[in-house]
């Protein structure tokens, strides 16, 4: 990353970031303005479709049988919409050679925990009962979506649904009490995000609730008997310390993690993949992961 290119990041995260101290409503239509203003490839095309009572944005894969990926998108539980985030997760589904479902889960403060994680198991369902063999359904996520992500990996476990082939997860937020050692270490260095605006979101969604619950935030749960994971972190964003726990936590349960962090790189540097070459590099990788996990799991099917 060049000077210049860091310089014309950060200007767009001064002016664009969402500032969560702010009203929930007023965030959104920011934040979706700014979303708006990323480049997606004109080679993407989108339809709105319906899974299992869940409503969405889809792109077709390359071919008939494509695999397909389930896309959750960031924003504090609080903001953005799959629409919104569709230079992103087209731009992985270009990258994995997939079709792409990126569902509009229900958002806080109108809809609290466990809407967003009912809305994504009921999304994952879908899939399965509309002919995708788990084995060719992918799940990601970025920020929120990422930790949102590994949840539904654990929830699929719970309700003894098959394992989907693999999961990327994405500058993952995967512990809403923001205990992390990079919370306080990180905040001189990460634009983007503060302690004070993730706690007010994290209020929002919880409503109350317990926030070291296994599905809300993942660190604390049981990690065992998942899908492999690869997990993408900046070493300068806040939630650096929730991929370290939650890498850690998956290695010890004996699920195969794998953990990229990308030096001095940011919150969900990969949404700046268009003007960021470690951001194409990330997606790139992603995409290899998620390949090699589905031959895999293809072959896993074969002995």
């Amino acid at each position: 990353m060049t000077a210049s290119e860091l310089q014309q990041i950060q200007e767009l995260q001064r002016a664009g970031g969402p500032d969560f101290k702010d009203d929930a409503l007023v965030v959104r239509r920011k934040f979706e303005e700014v979303l708006a203003s990323l480049p997606v490839d004109p080679a993407l095309t989108f339809e709105t479709r319906t899974f299992n009572g869940i409503e969405g944005i889809w792109a077709e894969g390359p071919a008939a049988d494509s695999p397909v990926i389930l896309y959750l998108h960031g924003g504090a539980y609080v903001v953005g919409t799959a629409h919104g985030y569709s230079s992103l997760s087209g731009g992985l589904a270009q990258a994995s050679d997939a079709a792409l479902f990126s569902p509009e889960y229900r958002l806080a403060p109108e809809h609290r925990f466990p809407a967003a994680i009912d809305d994504a198991l009921d999304a994952y369902r879908g899939l399965l009962d509309s002919g995708y063999p788990a084995e060719r359904i992918l799940v990601a996520g970025d920020s929120a979506g990422g930790g949102l992500a590994a949840a539904l990996l654990v929830a699929i476990r719970g309700n003894d649904l098959p394992q989907p082939a693999a999961a990327w997860l994405l500058s993952p937020w995967a512990d809403l009490t923001l205990s992390g050692e990079t919370v306080e270490s990180n905040a001189e260095k990460d634009l983007l995000l503060d302690k004070e605006g993730l706690l007010k979101t994290a209020a929002y969604y919880l409503g109350g609730q317990d926030p070291t619950h296994p599905l809300a935030s993942p660190v604390f749960a049981d990690l065992s008997g998942l899908a492999p994971l690869m997990i993408t972190v900046g070493s300068s964003e806040i939630l650096l310390d929730d991929a370290f726990r939650l890498a850690k936590r998956a290695a010890a349960a004996e699920t195969s993690v794998r953990l990229e962090v990308g030096p001095q790189l940011f919150h969900d540097f990969p949404l700046f993949g268009f003007m960021l070459s470690e951001g194409r590099e990330a997606l790139s990788a992603a995409g290899d992961f998620f390949r090699s996990q589905l031959i895999s799991a293809e072959q896993s099917l074969n002995v």
